[in-house]
């Protein structure tokens, strides 16, 4: 099914997009409407435009692919499916995100990955192609998420206080500049164990948008994650 969204309320075009029979929508004309693919199972989307705020939000088994840039809170607590962003994405990218795919080619905004958690066999993951804002894994509680600093290779690819509150989950930075971090985080040099971790992630995100996974894989990674001996616990108990 094709969509012509130029002039339509995000109202109608979810309802088009939910009443349609076939698994693949293409969106043409879009721009900034909210909630696109919001709660959505079994469909396939291709937007062609700049969809608003909150694409994707509490996804269900659903890809969604934009061929260009996307507004903030993209994923918003979803919990399964894939989002696949050829440009840049706004702020607060996978707030609350619970489980599937998000792939950026490009950079993020402000506080990307913000309360990610995981549970079970649920793990999110984020691969960020470019750089990001200040904040990045702020209050993150699970999941994985990947910055690989593409364009970015003679600096630090992520904005400052990264990590603040992190008490789960665990981040792979493609940088030789490590960030400067809170003392309740902790910053390894990433070992062949972890290299051979997020290997398909970084093949997955190369075959999306067309990059070498080997060269990006040579590269050198730091590993974050909280530090266990040195925990954010006053902000979560209170002895």
């Amino acid at each position: 099914m094709k969509i012509n969204a130029e002039n339509m309320s995000f109202r109608e075009l979810n309802e088009k997009i939910r009443s349609s029979r076939g698994r693949r929508v293409e969106i043409e004309n879009m721009l900034g409407q909210r909630y696109t693919g919001s709660g959505c199972t079994g469909k396939d989307i291709h937007i062609s435009g700049i969809p608003g705020n909150a694409l994707g939000a509490y996804l269900t088994g659903c890809d969604i692919t934009v061929y260009g840039n996307a507004q903030d809170a993209v994923g918003d607590a979803m919990n399964d499916g894939t989002i696949t962003i050829h440009g840049n994405v706004g702020d607060a990218a996978g707030y609350g995100m619970r489980d599937g795919k998000i792939l950026v080619k490009g950079s993020a905004g402000y506080r990307a990955g913000i309360h990610m958690k995981e549970y079970m066999e649920k793990k999110p993951l984020m691969v960020i192609g470019g750089r990001t804002g200040d904040f990045l894994a702020e209050y993150q509680a699970g999941g994985r998420i990947i910055v690989l600093g593409i364009g970015y290779e003679r600096e630090c690819p992520v904005g400052d206080f990264c990590c603040t509150g992190m008490h789960g989950g665990v981040m792979y930075i493609r940088t030789e500049h490590a960030p400067e971090l809170p003392a309740q985080v902790l910053c390894e040099d990433a070992d062949k164990a972890d290299m051979k971790a997020i290997k398909p992630d970084v093949e997955l995100f190369a075959k999306k948008f067309g990059y070498d996974a080997e060269e990006l894989l040579n590269a050198h990674f730091y590993k974050l994650t909280p530090n266990t001996s040195n925990p954010y616990r006053r902000l979560y108990v209170n002895n």
